[in-house]
């Protein structure tokens, strides 16, 4: 695999980031995740690349990071792809982060440039469905980090790996307000009596790309999905569930545990998700950067 790193492509043993970075000591970064597809035209590509561009640039102003030019991320993106062929036939996953650079050890920053690293790996291979978690934990939808995605992952790793401890694939976390918000790497979506709705951002979730890719197609199929809050206990008289990211597009649920581990929620795939997947592939396969 090759990598690109302060402007440049490298491979991937000789990738380098200092230890000074602020991305390294205090998670003083953000960063975006793609998957690739190819197009008969160009090769490999990331999917919906400017719209992942535009949350990375969003994301930058919000942490007070120095915002990267969307051409230089664009260059690096692509660059990334067709330095790694191999992924035309097997899909990967491109991770870009942005770090406000090297810095003092500790929560001060330096007037150090940005750092910018694009990386690949082979995609995850997703199961037919997933079993989601009900975290103990709360989603703090007033935190100054809300809407942005940010390096401070640490969270979302140790409730993954609580969840995955349980017997699920992904945990779904409530706020402090007690609504449904979010998964640690994906939005939640609840099908009851043919209506499908989400969580709106104002509940602590974060703006996925998918996310917003499927209100928009759903709407455009005249399937529109609502927005609106709703107590996690909604989640258990749903009669589908779904997740989306954007390395699982849509992904259905199949089992919902509570917190000890014991199944709340069990039903077969419906109908309703079947659409939205069938819609939102349909799409996706018309335009790689749509």
């Amino acid at each position: 695999m090759r990598y690109w790193v302060a402007g440049r492509l490298v491979p991937a043993d000789e990738a380098r980031i200092g230890v000074l970075d602020h991305g390294f000591t205090v998670g003083d970064g953000v960063f975006e995740t793609l998957r690739t597809t190819v197009d008969p035209a160009v090769g490999v590509v990331p999917f919906a690349m400017d719209r992942h561009i535009d949350r990375l640039q969003a994301s930058a102003r919000g942490m007070g990071i120095e915002e990267p030019d969307a051409d230089e991320v664009r260059d690096a993106l692509l660059a990334v792809c067709a330095a790694n062929p191999e992924l035309t036939e097997h899909p990967g996953r491109v991770r870009v982060t942005l770090t406000s650079g090297a810095g003092p050890l500790g929560s001060d920053r330096s007037a150090a440039s940005h750092t910018l690293a694009v990386a690949v790996a082979p995609a995850t291979a997703w199961p037919p469905a997933t079993t989601l978690a009900l975290a103990p934990w709360p989603r703090n939808e007033r935190s100054p980090l809300v809407g942005l995605k940010s390096t401070s992952y640490a969270e979302n790793v140790l409730v993954l790996a609580w969840a995955k401890g349980i017997g699920a694939g992904e945990a779904v976390l409530g706020n402090l307000a007690g609504d449904l918000c979010e998964g640690t790497g994906s939005n939640v979506f609840l099908v009851r009596d043919g209506v499908v709705t989400t969580p709106p951002l104002s509940s602590g979730c974060l703006a996925g790309i998918t996310r917003g890719l499927v209100l928009e197609w759903c709407a455009d199929a005249g399937a529109p999905v609502q927005e609106h809050d709703q107590p996690l206990v909604a989640l258990e008289e749903a009669d589908e569930v779904f997740i989306t990211s954007s390395t699982r597009d849509v992904h259905p649920v199949d089992r919902v545990l509570d917190a000890q581990g014991s199944v709340v929620w069990q039903r077969e795939h419906g109908p309703v998700t079947a659409r939205i997947a069938a819609v939102f592939a349909q799409r996706a396969g018309q335009a790689w950067n749509p």
